[in-house]
């Protein structure tokens, strides 16, 4: 299951919001203890890159929210003076 071309032979990307799958080189692998299999399925693919899509503009609007949250708690805390 792993040869040259495959992620466990490289660098290892984080898994996609805890699943078993991570986008290297612009290409999908499913990734288990056993190896790793090129995803190949274009609406499969397809699907997880919508899915990817959606968790980046997910963790920047959290993060975004953090950011408020912070700054709200930091300007309570320098009126309480």
């Amino acid at each position: 299951m792993s040869d040259t071309n495959s992620p466990s032979s490289q660098r290892r990307s984080a898994p996609l919001a805890g699943a078993p799958v991570v986008r290297r080189g612009g290409q999908w692998w499913l990734v288990t203890g056993a190896g790793s299999i090129l995803a190949t399925n274009p609406v499969f693919t397809g699907e997880l890159d919508r899915f990817a899509v959606a968790m980046a503009a997910a963790d920047r609007e959290v993060a975004l929210l953090r950011d408020k949250q912070a700054a709200t708690r930091k300007k309570r805390k320098g009126k309480r003076r």
